[in-house]
Order: C-alpha cells, then sequence, then structure tokens
C-alpha cells in the first residue's frame, strides 16, 4: 500500500514539472507576436561587424532573434545552447541576432566576448522596460526569442531555449550528427 502510493506521489509530482516546464510559454510568452505575424523593421547597431543593419536586411534567410542581457540568470544559462544551436544551423543559413538589454555597454562587450558570442549582436540603448524596441515585441521575460521565417514573419515565439531546436530542425533540417 505504502509503495502504491509513493509511485503516486512520485508520477504526481513528475507530472508536475513536466507540466510546469511548458507553461512557461504560457505564463511569459503569452504575449509575444504570433506565428505569422510581421515583425517592426528595426535597426541593429552590430558590434562583431561594426555594420548598421536593419531587420528587414535578413529577409530572405531565417533568422533566430534572441532578446536577452548579461545580468539575467535565464540568458547567462542558455548561452551553451544558443552556441550550440548557432554552431549547427548558422552553416545552414540560419542568421542569429542578438538584441540586449544591457545598461552598461563595457560589461555587455566583455560579456559578449569571453563567452564567444560571434552572431550579430546589438545593445539597445534604453533599459528594458523602457524600450521601444522591447515594446515593439512586446518583451515581457528574458530571454525571449523569435524565430522569423524568409518573409520575416514569425514562425514562433518562446522564451524557452529548449523548443528552438526543434522549429529550427523543421525548417532547415537537422545534422546526421545531431543528438535527436
Amino acid at each position: 500500500m505504502m509503495r502504491k502510493f509513493f509511485i503516486a506521489v512520485l508520477l504526481l509530482v513528475t507530472g508536475l514539472v513536466h507540466v510546469s516546464a511548458q507553461d512557461a510559454d504560457a505564463k511569459y510568452a503569452k504575449d509575444l507576436l504570433k506565428a505569422g505575424a510581421e515583425v517592426p523593421n528595426i535597426v541593429i547597431n552590430d558590434i562583431i561587424s561594426g555594420a548598421e543593419k536593419h531587420l528587414s536586411d535578413f529577409k530572405g534567410k531565417y533568422v533566430v532573434l534572441d532578446f536577452w542581457a548579461s545580468w539575467c540568470p535565464d540568458c547567462r544559462k542558455d548561452v551553451p545552447e544558443m552556441k550550440r544551436l548557432h554552431a549547427e544551423y548558422g552553416k545552414k543559413g540560419v542568421e542569429f541576432v542578438g538584441i540586449s538589454f544591457d545598461k552598461d555597454e563595457q560589461i555587455w562587450r566583455t560579456f559578449v566576448k569571453d563567452n564567444g558570442m560571434n552572431w550579430v549582436q546589438h545593445r539597445e540603448q534604453e533599459a528594458w522596460k523602457n524600450s521601444q524596441v522591447a515594446a515593439s515585441f512586446f518583451i515581457k521575460w528574458l530571454p525571449s526569442v523569435y524565430v522569423l521565417d524568409k518573409e520575416g514573419k514569425v514562425v514562433v515565439g518562446t522564451v524557452m531555449i529548449e523548443k528552438l531546436d526543434n522549429v529550427l530542425g523543421g525548417l532547415v533540417g537537422k545534422s546526421a550528427n545531431s543528438a535527436e
């Protein structure tokens, strides 16, 4: 009897943990732009290349648009996975664009360099809660990530980096050596 009770509690707890992980988007991404939505054509000042770009310059390519900050614990935790995704899908033509809400430019530049985040990186000049870019993309939680299609429309908006591999794999295919 005690063993059945223990198993039932274990299954319930495991189920709740699984549900809560899946519900992160339901809680934190509910206001993000929905699939098919047009995205604003923002200006991106890339510290890697030094070039000023417009988001519309990436039309014709899939784009991962990552809103983050170096002071954000979840963002910091996601960096290794974003680097892995960039290594796999960047070579397949997917563009990665980081948009940081770091207030201190030197801290941001150092973080990007020290963590080998060698894709397009932009720092917003306004604080996250005051940023017109954040408002335009309905960013209420960091990190928030969009995947855009080749026309610049939203494929998915999420706060869960775990979803990106499947989305990108569905768009451009998975490498033979990537974990399934």
